[in-house]
């Protein structure tokens, strides 16, 4: 599938509304993202590669808030655990929508393909179902903060012994020192892929609001007391981190 390049923040906007996963994103997302979030494409391979480490055969793999599927896809291709099924849910029916189609397209590609089911919902309100994986790739920055530890812990709750949960998230630090450099080398890493002063800054208006980062302690703690016994960062670069959580 084609896709277009971010241009979403290129004009001055008399006012910048908040950021929404609509169908402008999601017209643009691939590119965004990579261009946005430095590390975005190894994390998401190294989802499929760790999550068939996880995967038990005929179990449910979740992808909540799965985008455009990038993740849905990666566990498509590295997990060979017979009989296990991909759940990919989303509240935005622009993402769903597009996600579908990467979803076919990768069918036209490839065989016996793990199954996977799109569903439009929101991952609060979801009745979540027993399952050895789940991943959450930069999803719960999304979520409110007071309903974040909730949610862990019902994924918590139908995870299997001997499954995991693998979270991505922005970091914020504690430290004023860190944040200003990390910060600062992020808007470095996006000035080098070709984003101006102008959408980079007017692409933080639009986000600021709804999306809130933790800290690395702040995860750990949250996770703990959602009953994860174990939180392991496998992947970090600048102020993105990729978690590994263990029931």
């Amino acid at each position: 599938m084609k896709h277009s390049p971010d241009r979403l923040f290129a004009q001055p906007l008399a006012e910048v509304p908040d950021f929404t996963f609509n169908e402008d994103v999601a017209r643009v997302f691939p590119d965004m993202i990579k261009r946005s979030v430095p590390g975005y494409p190894t994390i998401v391979e190294n989802i499929g590669v760790l999550a068939a480490q996880f995967a038990q055969p005929g179990t449910r793999l979740y992808d909540l808030g799965c985008s455009l599927g990038a993740v849905s896809q990666a566990l498509r291709r590295h997990v060979r655990a017979e009989g296990c099924r991909v759940i990919a849910v989303d509240n935005s029916p622009a993402m769903l929508e597009r996600c579908r189609e990467y979803l076919h397209a990768q069918d036209a590609m490839f065989q016996e393909l793990l199954r996977v089911e799109t569903i439009e919902a929101d991952i609060l309100a979801l009745e979540l179902e027993p399952a050895s994986l789940v991943a959450m790739n930069f999803t719960l920055q999304f979520i409110p903060p007071e309903r974040r530890l909730e949610l862990l812990g019902r994924i918590r709750q139908v995870l299997l012994p001997g499954g995991a949960l693998i979270l991505s998230e922005k970091l914020r630090f504690a430290d004023a020192e860190e944040q200003a450099l990390l910060g600062d080398l992020h808007v470095a890493f996006k000035r080098a892929n070709g984003y101006s002063e102008l959408e980079i800054a007017q692409k933080r208006s639009a986000i600021e609001n709804v999306m809130k980062p933790d800290s690395l302690d702040e995860h750990r703690q949250r996770l703990q007391a959602a009953g994860f016994r174990k939180v392991l960062p496998w992947f970090q670069c600048l102020n993105f981190v990729s978690l590994i959580a263990l029931p």
